[in-house]
């Protein structure tokens, strides 16, 4: 029996082949002009973005503590919103005035320990012979010389720092604005989008929206716990050290745990340089040995642990996405590279799911997850009915009579 292709010749082969490529290469490119515009609108409207990110971020936080505060005490949804965000400003107020103490009676103390140990620096690497002094005075010289051309550039950076400054202050007010309407009136976003999207594409958005929700607030709250204990472990080997400004740098542990990898790296170096100049080799060896063993605990056990599957992502992915993430916007841009990534996941996994759903395969899904309207999550077998599923078509909507487009969550 003869194959369909049998007797066609090789140029219609080769062309059937470079009509596909062609094909899906248009797709792509369209793909890659749609993503290169849509990072354009991003850019453009920064201003209005980054302040809605920040907002969810901390409205993941502060949520619960609303919703406890509308449950256990009756308040309603505006003072449970204002009595939340108060309070977490009152209690970062709290911790910044412990810190303040702390950071100004050993400031002067590490300076004059950063001052002798580049000068043991200076006088190692003069008597070595890595670097000739006649090396090292030209080097220092050339920077003198750098430093003076670019005297009018560092008086035109003081006059951007003033103008950066004043827009990290309305960015910070429009940020706690937003919380504040989020922590209020949050809950009525998703019924919204579903009404105003439609019964088929709504159930939809309601449930990536739902599941987004929970995989950021589980994501941002693991990432604080996991950070807390990472600076509770790396101050209390800074303290034994002997280390100077232990509890700052500390605090600067738990910031940084925010940017996986790149933030702990960042702030395991400063550690270590402080140690360094202030405690000596054996004591920055301890320091950078007590990080590792920290980071060691943190990625094996502690992340793993506290993290469901729904939010792991590989270090390579977070690794890339921090890089992307930083050289685009800077600090900020690593910092909510993980979350953007990590809501990512969650759209693409649905995405799956439905294509499993609407091929008739759900291997390897076996569950799906949708909320009823109560805001309780609802597991649907995909393996029950299959003779009626296979009789009426796949529905990826309404699964077992339950309609995925009432799905609801009391969350923002």
């Amino acid at each position: 029996m003869s194959t369909p292709d049998q007797g066609r010749s090789r140029a219609a082969v080769i062309g059937d082949g470079i009509e596909w490529t062609a094909r899906w290469s248009i797709r792509w490119v369209c793909i890659a002009l749609g993503a290169l515009l849509v990072g354009i609108v991003i850019s453009w409207t920064w201003t209005i973005i980054l302040p809605v990110a920040l907002a969810l971020i901390i409205t993941t936080v502060l949520a619960p503590i609303a919703q406890a505060l509308e449950r256990w005490l009756r308040f309603p949804p505006a003072a449970a919103a204002g009595g939340a965000l108060i309070g977490s400003m009152g209690v970062v107020a709290f911790v910044i005035y412990l810190l303040a103490p702390s950071i100004g009676g050993q400031t002067e103390k590490i300076v004059n320990d950063t001052m002798g140990g580049l000068a043991r620096l200076q006088e190692w690497v003069q008597e070595s012979d890595v670097i000739s002094k006649p090396q090292l005075d030209a080097a220092l010289q050339g920077i003198q010389d750098r430093l003076k051309e670019s005297s009018g550039d560092i008086a035109n950076g003081v006059l951007v720092g003033v103008g950066a400054v004043t827009s990290a202050v309305i960015t910070l007010v429009v940020t706690l604005i937003l919380t504040f309407l989020f922590l209020k009136d949050g809950r009525r976003f998703i019924p919204w989008v579903r009404d105003l999207a439609g019964d088929r594409v709504g159930g939809h958005l309601a449930e990536v929206l739902s599941r987004s929700w929970a995989t950021l607030g589980g994501f941002i709250r693991t990432q604080a716990l996991v950070s807390f204990i990472d600076a509770v472990f790396i101050g209390i080997g800074l303290v034994l050290v002997g280390v100077p400004l232990a509890i700052p740098l500390a605090v600067l542990t738990f910031f940084g745990g925010f940017v996986p990898i790149v933030g702990a790296f960042v702030v395991g170096a400063i550690a270590v340089l402080v140690a360094l100049v202030s405690v000596g080799w054996n004591g920055a060896l301890i320091v950078l040995a007590i990080i590792v063993a920290v980071q060691q605990l943190e990625g094996n056990v502690l992340s793993p642990w506290l993290q469901s599957k729904s939010m792991n992502l590989h270090a390579g992915v977070v690794l890339l996405s921090v890089a992307l993430g930083s050289t685009l916007f800077g600090i900020i841009g690593a910092f909510l590279a993980v979350p953007t990534v990590a809501v990512a996941a969650v759209v693409l996994r649905y995405l799956n799911e439905q294509a499993a759903l609407a091929e008739g395969t759900p291997h390897p899904i076996q569950r799906v997850m949708v909320q009823t309207e109560e805001g309780r999550p609802l597991e649907i077998d995909d393996d029950d009915d299959d003779d009626e599923d296979e009789e009426r078509g796949p529905d990826p909507v309404t699964v077992d009579g339950a309609d995925a487009s009432t799905g609801e969550s009391n969350q923002a």
